[in-house]
């Protein structure tokens, strides 16, 4: 009975031990999470904290490992990212986001995408944010094909912007700016 006793402060000490051995590695695999997840963020929206100063005239985007520019802004007051694309006409909101964003789906259209003809659906985003620049009135449409969170910033709202592209820089100013 003596070595019972004995061992069996040994196997309560040797269990606590791998406790505390497993809590270890999942405090690592998470803090390695945190770490690869930031660094996949700012890899693929280097623009997400974008801070613009009061009564700025222009904008600064970095281009993104994809070679495209994305850039924080709202709908209504609501935060989204917005992909520029010069070969949009329109302003693309993924069809899930549209309520959140107070966005009413209207007339169906048929548009050409990268991915062939799509039925959306016509909205009007009563107020488009981006950086300094407000938009009032923008037409757009409501797109079921998205799946992700980033809306489409085509030329309904670029037109009224003058950009240049200096290497993976995007510099955005009204026009005459």
């Amino acid at each position: 009975m003596v070595r019972t006793r004995m061992s069996e402060p040994i196997q309560t000490q040797r269990r606590l031990g791998r406790g505390m051995i497993v809590m270890a590695w999942l405090a690592a695999i998470a803090l390695l999470w945190l770490f690869f997840d930031d660094a996949l963020d700012r890899r693929d929206n280097p623009n997400r904290n974008l801070s613009v100063q009061p009564g700025a005239s222009e904008l600064v985007l970095k281009r993104n490992r994809a070679g495209h520019y994305v850039a924080p802004g709202t709908i209504n007051g609501q935060p989204v990212v917005f992909l520029l694309d010069t070969g949009a006409t329109q302003v693309s909101v993924p069809a899930h986001l549209g309520p959140a964003l107070g966005l009413s789906p209207g007339a169906p259209m048929q548009v050409m995408t990268a991915n062939g003809t799509v039925t959306v659906r016509a909205t009007v985003i009563d107020e488009l944010g981006l950086g300094p620049f407000r938009i009032q009135n923008v037409r757009s449409h409501l797109n079921p094909g998205f799946r992700d969170e980033q809306v489409l910033l085509g030329m309904s709202v670029l037109r009224h912007l003058e950009f240049t592209q200096r290497g993976d820089t995007l510099i955005l100013r009204p026009h005459g700016g």
